[in-house]
């Protein structure tokens, strides 16, 4: 009886088994994957061809038209003025900016005037016998020789027995090196050349200057020019005189006008651009601030404005055609700082206005619908 029950047992745990690998078998049976396709959305915009202006908007830094490096002639020792020499002293035109002791060189000078005028004496008593016709002005000339004041010039000869007897007995060469001196002399004292500021001063009294010696910068604070390079293709728009507007890119209460003054005849040939100097004024204006020009340049016909971002290789973009992205060839006709102006597309084009990251030609996308 026993036996019966356990060939029983076994026979249902085999049923039971069997059943099992029938239940995982049609488990294991591959089902068909779901259709979830995800279709990217896309901003467009859309193409309406027009005549758009150029605007160039370029940097630069400013320098003062005036400018002047200073630097010594003569040699001696630098004494104290009215005005410190030093960056922010301003100064008239002719005003003394630096003065050099001259002492012994302006006793040398006095010495070789007296020599002149006791050589011109000399030859007075025989002017009179043998030139009674020149002797009136040599005369004259003594009378008022004055050595505090710049040796006036020489009388001329009335005769060429005058002119030989004059140079045989050394005056001319003793009175040009004479108005060398003079000018010389001048050198020791350094004069404003015109209204301005001293921006560097590389001297203080006492020191010892020499001959070729940087003494410092000096600027007309009133005038200054900005340099600027822009492309040569916007060059046939520009010309000498065009007014350009100015402005402190930090400040936008911050505007001038200018006027272009100089356009270089060479292209860089690394940037392919030219270098623009356009003249500016201002109260406001400091040498060295860096500003934009804004150049007015001719207007681009039949053209589109769209965002840099969205050039493919610099010559393509990706427009919208029957829900999928195809590339078409465009031109740059010009860059601004976040847009570029191009030819080539058609009134209607949908055009993608952000590029969206792996995008590729032919791929489905849906454009976007803010409501």
């Amino acid at each position: 009886m026993r036996k019966i029950i356990t060939v029983v047992i076994g026979i249902v745990l085999i049923g039971i088994g069997y059943l099992g690998f029938i239940s995982l078998s049609n488990n294991k049976k591959s089902r068909p994957p779901s259709d979830n396709k995800v279709v990217t959305t896309v901003f467009v915009e859309t193409v309406k061809n027009s005549n758009i202006p150029v605007q160039v908007i370029e940097s630069g830094r400013l320098i003062a038209k005036d400018r002047m490096e200073l630097f010594a002639e003569v040699q001696g020792v630098m004494e104290s003025t009215q005005k410190e020499f030093k960056p922010g002293s301003t100064y008239k035109k002719g005003e003394i900016m630096l003065k050099i002791r001259s002492d012994d060189f302006f006793a040398n000078l006095q010495s070789q005037k007296s020599n002149l005028l006791n050589l011109i004496t000399a030859i007075l008593p025989d002017l009179r016998l043998d030139y009674p016709d020149a002797y009136p002005k040599w005369d004259a000339y003594v009378r008022d020789f004055d050595l505090m004041q710049p040796t006036p010039e020489l009388p001329k000869a009335s005769s060429d027995k005058e002119k030989f007897f004059i140079t045989g007995r050394n005056i001319f060469t003793t009175y040009y090196n004479v108005k060398n001196s003079e000018i010389n002399y001048r050198k020791y004292n350094l004069r404003a050349p015109y209204n301005g500021i001293l921006t560097s001063a590389l001297v203080t009294p006492g020191t010892l200057v020499r001959p070729g010696q940087r003494l410092g910068e000096y600027i007309d604070p009133s005038i200054y020019e900005l340099e600027v390079s822009i492309s040569k293709s916007i060059i046939p728009a520009v010309s000498i005189g065009q007014r350009v507007k100015i402005r402190d890119s930090e400040s936008k209460d911050s505007n001038w006008i200018g006027r272009i003054i100089r356009i270089n005849g060479r292209v860089d040939q690394t940037t392919q651009t030219v270098q623009v100097y356009i003249q500016v004024r201002g109260t406001e204006l400091k040498e060295g601030m860096y500003l934009e020009a804004i150049i007015e340049g001719k207007e681009k016909q039949n053209a589109y404005e769209l965002s840099r971002s969205v050039l493919i290789d610099e010559s393509k973009i990706y427009i919208v055609s029957d829900s999928t992205l195809q590339l078409v060839d465009i031109e740059p006709v010009h860059y601004n700082q976040k847009t570029v102006i191009v030819t080539g597309l058609k009134d209607g084009d949908t055009v993608v206005s952000k590029l969206i990251p792996g995008a590729f030609e032919g791929m489905e996308v849906q454009i976007y619908n803010s409501n």
